[in-house]
């Protein structure tokens, strides 16, 4: 039984187990069927085939792809360049792939979409996503409620629907929440792994990092353990599913 890769981008050790442990527990996976890699302190392996994995998860991070290169530092530039490596093995052999957050911005820039600041940002807490009309039929998002919250958090967006793409969640602040590209390339915006508790934890780690005042941190916790986010978490269950 092939393994999943999960790489990961958080430089903040607290935060990046906490994420680790929330994929596992979503994805219905034990460690054994997992190989983690800390792009923040580790390099990705030389002649890595993604062929030799099930799939492919991204976790979030603190970085923008949209940022000009000279605002972004050592560590996030050789994050993007490892991630972005390896996007054309990717699509290039339609390899499930489950880019969370960070994930979709590296998918739409790889497929030449745009991924800026201009519109869709989001603050941090959880947002009311629905299914589109394609999601019907998506094996990911087949029989979901059409509506539901997730937990979210961006300054940039992707700005128009990658060529390629199926569009299968939006919301009202940000349209597109989640993509398919091909048959088994899958990206969101929201964190299919978070929930309350993660959140708050993140809350927490990131207050001062811009993506809301820090006054209003134990606000935003609060609304974010009112929450009821049960969705995302049976979608990324039902790709390590499918294809493990």
């Amino acid at each position: 039984m092939k393994r999943f890769l999960i790489l990961q981008l958080r430089p903040e050790t607290d935060a990046s187990d906490a994420e680790f442990a929330s994929i596992l527990h979503r994805a219905n996976l034990t460690e054994d069927r997992v190989h983690r890699i800390r792009l923040d302190c580790e390099n990705l392996p030389e002649g890595l085939n993604v062929t030799d994995y099930a799939g492919v998860i991204v976790g979030g991070g603190p970085g923008c792809v949209s940022d000009a290169p000279e605002k972004k530092s050592e560590t996030e530039a050789r994050i993007e360049n490892a991630i972005m490596g390896l996007m054309p093995q990717i699509t290039g052999a339609d390899h499930p792939f489950m880019g969370c957050c960070y994930g979709l911005g590296i998918l739409a820039e790889h497929l030449g979409g745009e991924v800026s600041k201009a519109r869709f940002s989001e603050p941090v807490g959880p947002s009311d996503c629905a299914l589109t009309p394609d999601a019907a039929d998506d094996p990911l998002t087949a029989g979901l409620d059409r509506e539901f919250e997730a937990f979210v958090g961006h300054k940039e967006a992707v700005q128009s629907l990658p060529p390629g793409c199926v569009h299968l969640v939006s919301s009202a602040p940000c349209p597109f929440q989640m993509v398919r590209w091909g048959q088994n390339v899958y990206a969101t915006q929201f964190h299919p792994e978070a929930d309350a508790a993660d959140f708050e934890q993140r809350i927490r780690i990131y207050r001062n990092h811009g993506y809301f005042p820090p006054e209003t941190a134990e606000t935003l916790i609060e609304i974010c353990h009112a929450a009821d986010v049960t969705q995302p978490g049976e979608i990324l269950r039902r790709f390590a599913e499918r294809y493990g």
